[in-house]
């Protein structure tokens, strides 16, 4: 997944009201950034981080920049923008490389299932078990090298966990697919002291037979792709 338009470098003054955040750019004007990310991005809004925009000239937009990336200075990167990581999955399922899915032709997008919900892919195969896949962004580190999910109480998802664990219960291939925005984590786990009653949920649906997959993804500051297979220590 490219970006739309070249990226260009700034400074973080500040992230505010969760979808807003002051930067300044190289030359010294100050613009306001449309932030993609409703979570806390604990450690990602420190004022002073280096981070990349993305600008647009569309005249139904308010801002004329998204902020996509934090960059770390050492050739690694975050993501931040939450949209970023269904677009990626949608392109590596169609192009069949994900790992473990490449039985699977069909690639549908926000399908409805459960109750009031809506599963982020639901794939489908000749041979293969309808598999419904629900995609989480993963930014929050606070060891080296380990990518922790979620960064806040998300009571959403441990609602998507149970759903996921229904479908498993009825035959389907169900599976909670974390995707980690960043380039400098190797291993995955979970939170529990942020969210015990996600890492609850978690326990449940593993145990109702909901699959973890965790995937790494290769960022720069011309677009993001699907990387391979993290290790899960949980």
């Amino acid at each position: 997944m490219r970006f739309q338009t070249e990226l260009v470098p700034a400074t973080l003054i500040r992230r505010y009201k969760r979808f807003l955040a002051d930067c300044t750019l190289p030359d010294g004007r100050a613009v306001t950034a449309h932030c993609a990310n409703p979570g806390s991005m604990m450690g990602l809004a420190e004022p002073g981080m280096r981070i990349w925009l993305e600008p647009n000239d569309d005249p139904r937009k308010k801002l004329k920049y998204g902020w996509r990336l934090v960059d770390h200075g050492d050739g690694h990167f975050t993501g931040v923008d939450t949209s970023v990581p269904n677009r990626a999955l949608r392109a590596a399922f169609e192009a069949r490389t994900v790992p473990g899915f490449d039985g699977y032709s069909t690639v549908r997008p926000e399908q409805k299932y459960g109750q009031n919900s809506r599963i982020d892919f639901l794939l489908q195969g000749d041979s293969v078990p309808d598999a419904y896949v629900e995609v989480k962004s993963v930014t929050l580190s606070r060891q080296n090298g380990l990518a922790e999910f979620p960064d806040s109480v998300t009571a959403r998802g441990a609602k998507h966990l149970g759903e996921l664990a229904g479908m498993a219960a009825a035959g389907h291939r169900a599976v909670m697919l974390y995707l980690v925005q960043r380039t400098d984590c190797t291993r995955f786990a979970l939170a529990a002291d942020i969210d015990p009653a996600y890492a609850t949920a978690y326990a449940a649906a593993t145990e109702a037979g909901v699959d973890t997959i965790c995937l790494g993804t290769h960022i720069t500051p011309q677009g993001v792709t699907v990387s391979g297979p993290l290790d899960v220590v949980i």
